[in-house]
Order: C-alpha cells, then structure tokens, then sequence
C-alpha cells in the first residue's frame, strides 16, 4: 500500500471514527446532521457501519465531520 502522509484519514479504521464522533456530539446530534437512518433510529456502531462500508455519499460525509471535528479540537 501506498504511503499518504497528507491524508488524515490515513490508517484511521471507519469504526473509529464512528466512535470518536459519537463520543463528542452524540448519536441525535450525528442524526441532526447527517440524516441517516442508522443514526436516528435505534442508533448503533455496527449498523453504521454495515450501513457506511456501502454507501459512498454517506461514508463522505461522516469523514469529513471527522475532519471538521479534528481541526476543531486542535
């Protein structure tokens, strides 16, 4: 694999960031914003991220609040 030093997504795994959101905003908040099911409706990790490993947009959108969050905390 290929080495990316200017990605920040880089080595991080889609069920930490999950966790990392959840423990900073909450489930109803991730749901206020990115309006997915899998948030709002019996929120749990592993739905979403059977629900993100298979939904491109929503993936998107989850790392770039990750994003957002980490520049943020900085």
């Amino acid at each position: 694999m290929e080495a990316q030093p200017n990605n920040p997504l880089h080595g991080i795994k889609l069920e930490q960031i999950i966790n990392e959101l959840v423990a900073h905003y909450g489930w109803e908040y991730l749901g206020y914003n990115i309006k997915i099911r899998c948030f709002t409706e019996n929120p749990s990790v592993k739905s979403s991220l059977k629900f993100l490993r298979r939904t491109p947009w929503a993936r998107t959108k989850v790392e770039g609040m990750y994003l957002k969050m980490l520049r943020r905390k900085r």
